[in-house]
């Protein structure tokens, strides 16, 4: 399942009554933090959630989350830079051999428990852009991705307005 980033951290009774029914009556085994700039509209932090159904139960689902981190110092655009297979690929071997590494982490269910409201917003990558300013993506990936981010708001205003007014967005 596909869910956006709030899903994971948002402070309502909504959002932590689904963290804790994922947690509770769901094997939810693996979370993979996707990168920003991968769909069609930009800032949207997706993540992927795997989870196995099981028979009702009064004893909580599941055991233990591995979490991988595929965000963090990771930049990707719709256009210039997109989301291939093969970026996937050690993620794939780690979903399969379920040892930590820098990217993929185990956290018990006790430890995700005690977090604040359920919140699984859960990362330890140190995000080299925000702590120095010399580690930013270089100018030309930096306006590749503006670029990406305003055809896409253009695009969704273009919509927007078509609905509005009753015509096609091509018209």
């Amino acid at each position: 399942m596909v869910l956006p980033d709030n899903v994971l951290f948002e402070a309502g009774r909504a959002g932590e009554g689904i963290r804790k029914r994922l947690l509770e009556q769901f094997n939810f085994h693996t979370l993979l933090r996707l990168p920003t700039g991968i769909w069609y509209s930009p800032g949207v932090k997706a993540n992927v959630l795997f989870f196995d159904k099981r028979p009702a139960s009064r004893d909580v689902q599941t055991k233990e989350l591995w979490v991988y981190d595929y965000r963090t110092n990771v930049h990707k655009t719709l256009k210039t830079k997109p989301l291939v297979h093969a970026d996937l690929e050690d993620f794939v071997h780690c979903y399969g051999e379920r040892k930590e590494t820098d990217r993929f982490r185990r956290f018990t269910y006790e430890e995700l428990a005690k977090r604040d409201k359920l919140n699984l917003d859960i990362f330890w990558l140190r995000d080299d852009s925000l702590e120095d300013i010399d580690s930013l993506p270089t100018p030309d990936v930096l306006a590749a991705e503006i670029v990406d981010g305003l055809e896409a708001a253009l695009e969704q205003f273009r919509a927007v307005s078509a609905e509005l007014t009753g015509t096609h967005a091509s018209e």
